[in-house]
């Protein structure tokens, strides 16, 4: 954790929910804070147990609307930044497989902890202009169901539950990622035979 996300730590830490809600805002939006969102919902859930709802919710909420605002960029100019940075080609493939699979294309990053990359899932879901609402309830789920289970983990193993996400984080967010993707290719297959049924 870095020095300026270590200063933030206490002050959002004494703040409580509202504290939590403009950290997860921040991080997902325009600013980077790894780790701090998830480390605040630990601590706040171990220090109050009966929070958990609270705290998991407000931190959802709070990515959900950061994540938003970074959306609303990439539908504005998003195409052209994106662009600058990658093969026009691969790019044409991304967004076509965004218009196709917008909801796990996002739901998916958005269980996996950090340094995993996550924004620029964000920026091309808006460039490939997938529905807002259909965006807007990836997130909700994906970042839902993580805040959820740091929480729930919180309240099983209390402090040692951050060196735990630490350790194991990536492996379980992976294992969550194998279960959904499985689940849509399961989706789709599903899809093709009930097409093929009807012809």
């Amino acid at each position: 954790m870095g020095r300026i996300v270590r200063r933030i730590l206490a002050p959002a830490l004494a703040l409580g929910a509202p504290g939590l809600f403009v950290v997860s805002l921040l991080d997902s939006s325009f600013l980077s804070l790894p780790e701090l969102a998830d480390v605040l919902v630990i601590l706040m859930v171990v220090r109050h147990k009966d929070r958990l709802i609270l705290y998991a919710s407000t931190a959802t909420l709070g990515s959900l609307l950061g994540c938003l605002a970074l959306f609303y960029v990439g539908l504005m100019g998003g195409d052209a930044l994106v662009r600058k940075r990658f093969a026009s080609s691969t790019v044409d493939r991304t967004l076509a497989a965004f218009r196709r699979h917008g909801v796990m294309a996002v739901l998916i990053p958005s269980l996996l902890p950090p340094p995993a990359p996550f924004k620029i899932f964000v920026l091309l879901a808006g460039a490939a202009r997938i529905r807002a609402t259909q965006f807007a309830l990836a997130i909700a789920i994906g970042r839902g169901i993580r805040y959820f289970l740091e929480g729930l983990l919180a309240i099983w193993y209390g402090d040692r539950a951050i060196t735990y996400v630490r350790e194991n984080g990536r492996l379980v967010s992976l294992e969550v990622v194998a279960l959904l993707g499985a689940g849509l290719v399961a989706y789709i297959l599903w899809g093709k035979a009930r097409a093929a049924w009807r012809r």
